[in-house]
């Protein structure tokens, strides 16, 4: 089995610093269409035998034509992004970076229980990505395209790799970064990760 795993295309709240999370249901912008298709024009050689995203729609757009392909597609709320709570459709301001900054301290050393106002935390995002891989392992499919998010894409990478969550923030991320991870002897392998390649030209 093989895992091609896609942080989603740039949305204008991304340009803006606004926070998202998974109360916030944006649309790619332009920019972040560009990317999708230049991800689609650099992989659609690859004969994807399934395709799952969150349940938010900046993902869905982001692989759009894959699914337009027919491919079998699937949603899971599993791989949604993390919750921000109260931050969440906020601009990035100093008093909400010292919370969040204070936060990631608290998950690094072990307070995964940490989180922001009304928003999830470490652990509960944990749970919900640890539920989704086993589910995953179970398809019959052996090459599956998922769709996800910044922070989902940090929890993901780092469980696959056999890490604790604490070391989550050594997972890097961009709009459409792709991480390609092969299930071999019941561990994952990765041969790409965070490859942005495909934008040289975007």
């Amino acid at each position: 089995m093989t895992l091609y795993i896609l942080r989603h295309g740039q949305t204008e709240l991304n340009r803006l610093s606004i926070v998202q999370g998974s109360g916030v249901d944006s649309d790619l912008n332009d920019h972040g269409y560009a990317q999708a298709k230049a991800f689609f024009d650099t992989h659609q050689h690859v004969d994807f035998d399934l395709v799952i995203t969150s349940k938010l729609k900046r993902t869905h757009q982001t692989v759009q034509q894959f699914i337009d392909r027919n491919i079998p597609w699937e949603q899971t709320a599993d791989v949604n992004e993390i919750s921000w709570g109260i931050h969440e459709g906020k601009h990035h301001s100093p008093e909400q970076n010292e919370r969040y900054q204070q936060m990631i301290e608290a998950w690094r050393s072990g307070d995964l229980d940490a989180s922001i106002e009304q928003g999830e935390s470490a652990r509960q995002l944990f749970e919900r990505i640890e539920r989704f891989v086993e589910w995953v392992k179970q398809r019959p499919e052996k090459k599956i395209l998922v769709a996800t998010h910044g922070r989902a894409i940090r929890c993901l990478i780092t469980y696959l790799k056999g890490l604790p969550a604490t070391e989550m923030e050594t997972a890097e991320h961009s709009n459409t970064g792709l991480y390609v991870a092969h299930l071999v002897d019941n561990r994952w392998e990765f041969e790409l990760e965070n490859d942005t390649s495909h934008l040289m030209n975007v």
